[in-house]
């Protein structure tokens, strides 16, 4: 990642990074890493919604695929890019979905 010239996560992951901090410092060095990285924040548009309902109709039962990991991909298909995840369970069931896993 740090090679690419640009870097994008959705707006549900920048979400999930704010909802883990329990101090607004914490929200301050969030936002100051996306900043200082150079990342962009991808909206939530209605395809993207929509396609993300369809994965969570087609794959929760089968997969456990729960709601911000299906707007998560639904962003990376809806755009044309390669979802970079630790999470290989969840998506990898999504078959038009580039996902490269990496461990942490």
């Amino acid at each position: 990642m740090e090679k690419a010239e640009e870097k994008y996560l959705s707006i549900q992951t920048y979400m999930e990074l704010l909802q883990c901090a329990d101090k607004k410092t914490q929200h301050k060095h969030v936002k100051d890493f996306l900043t200082s990285f150079g990342f962009i924040v991808l909206p939530l548009t209605e395809n993207i919604g929509h396609r993300a309902s369809i994965y969570v109709e087609e794959y929760t039962l089968s997969s456990n695929l729960r709601s911000g990991d299906a707007i998560i991909a639904a962003t990376a298909v809806e755009n044309n890019m390669i979802l970079s995840s630790s999470n290989m369970k969840h998506f990898k069931v999504i078959k038009e979905l580039k996902l490269k896993i990496f461990k942490p």
